[in-house]
């Protein structure tokens, strides 16, 4: 209890009453308080004095229990019967329709201020209130009122009414260790619906039923559940569940499933698919896929990774079937004769490069011949190319060797023309136009026209290097050995359009073209073949080891001499080995 007293009575409990709960209180405060001892701060904490009526009503029962009347008789009264406290504070005037109301008790730190007077007891022990504290006498507005609730005293005389027990009334108190916990959550109400048509719906609208909960409105009739409400719930569930079921399905089907896959090498019209460069597995699938070649891209990716030359795909224009297996279609493009691609390599004549230009693109024999011929000035040739009368073919040397693959798109004209830029733009980046002077050539030209001769020659880059420095030293004004006769058999078989070894060295010393190396002294007018990248740059740095002379004795390696002795006797030996194998 406070300091402003409470009458006895039942106790509100609840967070919006002042005196909610006790702090720190513990079941041992509790047995200290009724044996009087002071549970708070070590100082004694004063009773109250019981009501009247319950003195009357229970007389044994307080007679039995001398702590009770200890507690509650023994404490100097400040009420007198005809008087009130003049500070309204200090104490309640007596109630209407009591013998006897009874103030605070003295409390400690107050005996200076309020003097005691020895109280009197009637024939049972009770105060009569005789010998109370003589103070000033004030009207108490209060009397008969409960000091907190401010309601009037009803039932018994000086009982406060029962705040338990009416409808907003606060809960009961609970003990210590419950009175911070959390209040139980209430359901909200639903909002009443629409009732069920005759007949629909499955729900037989009982709300009485035990065990219910919300089976009744606020108002107390039965709540109804709308049918519609429910099947249409029932119906977006499903959706939900149906759809996520599907795609689920689906992810894993494809995550963890086999991949869709055709069967057979294809059936139907033929399509041409384009393989760009640099395209992974994946998006060569996605290209099949969308072309209708497979049924899927990772039966694609998954029949390329079974192959073992799968990963070796090359891309370009492959002409394929529809509706193929994945591994029919692995099968196609790892074939290089099924690419559709275009390889030029290197030492190539043009007749061979044209030829082949034909057979790819379907065209008739001699088309792309006819196209160079005729458009030889307008496909792009460098202006150091070209001009020489004598040229059997401008366009030989500038078809330069390389892979290139075939659109739907592709014509001879524009092939052509990508090959010439292509080796324009290769002898830009090796600096031929420069390096001509330097090696004491006439022209640029004159570079290409011997990197070919020593491309149809050679067999490697150190043959190409040895072969250049052979072909450098015969061109000096100061060889007597061959009289500035290159002497290459390649040149003659140009001329002749054949790769004969065994041919008359007479006859051809006696042929007379200006292709013809074993005829005239020097270079030829122009190009035998189309070099590659490596046999001009060992013609832009040649050998330095003064070699006159060359021969292939046995068809694979290649030995240099520097004197003519030394090269008649390869020679020799040649021409026996070559009596051996004709069984001559």
């Amino acid at each position: 209890m406070t300091d402003y007293g409470r009458g006895r009575g039942p106790e509100p409990w609840h967070p919006e009453d002042p005196l909610y709960g006790d702090q720190q209180w513990s079941g041992q405060q509790a047995q200290q308080a009724q044996q009087g001892q002071a549970p708070y701060g070590g100082a004694p904490q004063q009773g109250y004095p019981q009501e009247p009526q319950y003195q009357q009503q229970y007389p044994q029962q307080y007679q039995q229990h001398p702590e009770y009347q200890q507690q509650y008789v023994q404490q100097p009264q400040y009420a007198d019967p005809q008087q009130q406290y003049a500070d309204p504070q200090q104490g309640y005037a007596p109630q209407q329709g009591h013998p006897q109301q009874h103030g605070y008790a003295q409390q400690q730190g107050h005996t200076g201020q309020h003097p005691q007077q020895q109280p009197v007891y009637d024939d049972q022990g009770w105060d009569t209130g005789q010998g109370q504290y003589q103070g000033a006498v004030q009207t108490d507005l209060y009397a008969g009122v409960d000091p907190y609730t401010q309601q009037p005293v009803a039932d018994y005389p000086g009982e406060a009414p029962d705040l338990y027990s009416t409808q907003d009334a606060y809960a009961p108190p609970q003990p210590p260790g419950r009175r911070h916990l959390e209040p139980e959550p209430v359901e909200e109400e639903e909002e009443p619906e629409a009732a069920l048509p005759a007949g629909g719906g499955g729900d037989d609208g009982d709300g009485d039923q035990p065990g219910r909960r919300g089976g009744r409105s606020k108002g107390g009739k039965p709540k109804k559940r709308s049918g519609t409400a429910c099947l249409l719930a029932a119906v977006v569930i499903i959706g939900v569940v149906g759809g996520g079921g599907y795609y689920g399905y689906s992810y894993l089907e494809e995550r963890f499933g086999a991949a869709e896959d055709f069967a057979g090498e294809g059936s139907g019209e033929t399509v041409d698919v384009e393989i760009p460069k640099g395209a992974g597995l994946g998006q060569m699938g996605r290209i099949l896929k969308e072309a209708g070649v497979v049924a899927s891209a990772q039966a694609f990716v998954d029949a390329a990774g079974a192959n073992p030359m799968g990963k070796n795909i090359q891309p370009g224009l492959y002409p394929m079937k529809k509706k193929m297996s994945a591994a029919a279609a692995v099968a196609l493009m790892v074939d290089p004769s099924k690419l559709n691609v275009l390889t030029v390599a290197e030492g190539w004549r043009n007749t061979t490069v044209y030829a082949a230009i034909d057979k790819k693109l379907n065209k008739p024999q001699g088309t792309t011949k006819e196209i160079a011929q005729r458009e030889a000035k307008n496909l792009g040739l460098p202006a150091w190319a070209g001009n020489n009368p004598k040229l059997i073919d401008p366009l030989e040397g500038f078809l330069y060797p390389a892979r290139y693959d075939l659109g739907k798109d592709t014509t001879p004209e524009s092939l052509l023309r990508q090959m010439v830029k292509n080796a324009a733009d290769k002898y830009v980046e090796l600096g031929v136009e420069a390096k001509a002077k330097e090696l004491g050539l006439e022209n640029p030209l004159q570079v290409v026209t011997i990197a070919s001769l020593v491309n149809a020659e050679g067999k490697n880059h150190d043959d190409f290097r040895k072969m250049s420095e052979v072909v450098y030293n015969r061109l000096k004004k100061t060889n007597d050995v061959t009289n500035q006769k290159i002497e290459f058999d390649s040149t003659y078989n140009y001329v002749k359009n054949q790769s004969e070894i065994n041919f008359n060295l007479k006859e051809a010393q006696r042929f007379d073209n200006p292709y013809n190396t074993h005829f005239v002294k020097g270079l030829p007018p122009g190009p035998i073949g189309n070099p590659g990248t490596d046999a001009v740059t060992a013609t832009l740095n040649p050998d330095q080891g003064g070699w006159m002379f060359f021969v292939s004795v046995d068809g694979d390696k290649t030995t240099f001499t520097k004197t003519y002795d030394e090269h008649l006797k390869l020679v020799a030996e040649f021409q026996e080995r070559q009596k051996q194998k004709n069984g001559g």
